[in-house]
């Protein structure tokens, strides 16, 4: 039993997607129809770079979900894979949420597109730059990341964002709560406390205003049942209902990204394989909390020739 999973920001690079477009046409139609859905050339921003233009979140997140469903698009048409034939669940990192639904036909292509572009221009509109930070916090577990979180906050927004792996877990908020939080963490045993190189600080409170912003882009969006089901971030549990799924992402654009309890629960429900399509990072969280359970991954022709031999 599989679960396909989808990468988040952080994943994305000048070139990527470009060979994969010139090997296959199934690939290239996926980069065309974001293009076009976009109304602008990001495929050609993917390839060509600049690189800093590519990492602003409104480019990076349709970015990163283009590559992704150009691996299943060539998967499926190439080798005759169906995802709902191979995956029991789907799964994604923070915007990776929606390349699943995207995956699982729950949303179309251009409207996760879409959906993505304004998810990333709100979240960056959301803080003022400089004002909001994150920080990974590497060597303590997430109950005492979040007490460290809370203590930290004073009277200001600083929150356990992304519980990754196992001793991995992110904060998020006011740029001086996070830098307190990353003295008390390593006052309490933290091996490790590194600011990110992010342009808000996504996950936490200071996000609702782009939390309003996809509660009313979300109420407008076709979004149907997924064809499988979906372990979704802020609850680490299956879900397939529509409406359900809505509010659900909603919720996660100020919401904590359980990823590891998501990993342990979809092992839990029988899962014994792991097929990472867009990018080469989830596969090493995995390995820090399922080491028994493989994960494969694709992000090239390679990649995907590699998982058709292995499926």
């Amino acid at each position: 039993m599989r679960a396909f999973i989808f990468p988040g920001q952080g994943s994305q690079s000048v070139g990527m997607g470009q060979g994969l477009a010139n090997a296959s046409p199934h690939a290239r139609a996926v980069f065309e129809e974001v293009d076009d859905a976009l109304g602008e050339r990001l495929s050609r921003l993917m390839w060509e770079g600049p690189e800093d233009e590519l990492t602003l979140t409104a480019n990076a997140q349709p970015a990163i979900m283009a590559l992704s469903i150009a691996c299943l698009r060539v998967l499926e048409a190439e080798a005759g894979l169906r995802l709902a034939d191979k995956a029991a669940f789907v799964a994604g990192h923070s915007l990776g949420e929606y390349t699943a639904l995207c995956a699982a036909g729950s949303l179309g292509l251009a409207d996760t597109a879409r959906l993505l572009r304004l998810r990333g221009q709100a979240m960056q509109a959301a803080v003022p730059p400089g004002v909001g930070a994150m920080a990974a916090l590497l060597g303590l577990d997430f109950d005492a990341v979040a007490a460290v979180a809370e203590e930290a906050a004073q009277d200001q927004v600083c929150a356990a964002a992304n519980d990754n792996a196992n001793g991995q877990v992110v904060v998020s908020g006011h740029v001086e709560a996070v830098a307190r939080a990353m003295s008390l963490a390593r006052s309490r045993g933290a091996r490790h406390s590194v600011l990110l190189p992010v342009s808000a600080p996504f996950h936490c409170a200071l996000m609702q205003p782009a939390a309003d912003a996809m509660a009313i882009a979300l109420a407008a969006a076709p979004l149907h049942a997924p064809l499988v089901p979906l372990v979704a971030n802020v609850t680490a549990a299956v879900v397939s209902d529509p409406d359900e799924i809505r509010a659900l992402l909603v919720a996660q654009v100020c919401g904590t990204v359980r990823w590891r309890e998501s990993v342990l629960a979809m092992a839990a429900m029988g899962v014994t394989g792991f097929v990472e399509l867009g990018g080469k990072v989830l596969g090493p969280m995995i390995r820090r909390i399922t080491p028994d359970v493989p994960t494969i991954t694709a992000a090239d022709m390679s990649g995907v020739e590699a998982i058709v031999k292995s499926l």
